[in-house]
């Protein structure tokens, strides 16, 4: 059964040193895309985003950026963010700190971030407090897609993230095969209806967060 796709304000206090939403957004909305670079699913997202005049934060796999290097160089030269989720998409829950933190290094040698996002959502308090000495900042979500879900029809997927656009909103969707087909219509939808409403939609920069 998929999550809820607005989280509740009170996570905010339950995770104080995570970054849900962002604030003195005036009316700015926030797209995240995770497990990317792909070399065809990745492109089709920039188009609409350059064709929209509109900016991103991807949070990128390490090995992903290796083996797809001129799609992370595009991102960056078109002043998308980028941020920092692991070189192997690992679950911090089920992987020994020392794996994890040693996954997320060997990320940061193939990407300058100061941003992170785990896998998952997942990680314990160990692990986001060493993700911290690293000097980053753990960034989550408002709104979530439910785009990797098969079973969701596209026009489901839309509805989850247009329900309710409130500024500072961070909005999560996947740059993969397996969510595309959802992922690009509700995309599409949320960047007319956001321009529409008379949003702007911009990158996370570490120094704008606030915790």
């Amino acid at each position: 059964m998929i999550i809820p796709a607005r989280i509740p304000r009170w996570f905010d206090g339950l995770y104080p040193r995570r970054i849900w939403r962002m604030t003195d957004a005036s009316r700015s909305l926030y797209l995240t895309f995770d497990d990317g670079p792909h070399p065809d699913i990745t492109i089709a997202v920039l188009d609409m985003l350059l064709s929209y005049q509109a900016k991103a934060t991807f949070f990128c796999i390490g090995d992903r950026v290796t083996r797809y290097p001129k799609v992370y160089q595009r991102l960056q030269e078109e002043g998308h963010e980028v941020g920092n989720h692991t070189y192997r998409h690992l679950h911090g829950r089920k992987n020994a700190d020392q794996d994890y933190l040693n996954d997320i290094r060997e990320a940061a040698t193939c990407m300058d971030t100061q941003l992170f996002r785990p896998p998952y959502g997942r990680l314990r308090a160990s692990q986001q407090k060493a993700v911290e000495g690293m000097g980053m900042s753990t960034v989550m979500w408002t709104v979530l897609s439910g785009d990797y879900d098969v079973a969701m029809k596209k026009e489901e997927c839309a509805a989850r993230v247009l329900r309710k656009l409130c500024a500072g909103d961070i909005f999560l969707f996947h740059d993969s095969e397996k969510a595309a087909p959802r992922m690009l219509y509700a995309l599409k939808c949320l960047l007319d209806k956001g321009l529409k409403e008379g949003y702007t939609f911009d990158a996370i920069r570490f120094q704008d967060l606030s915790i």
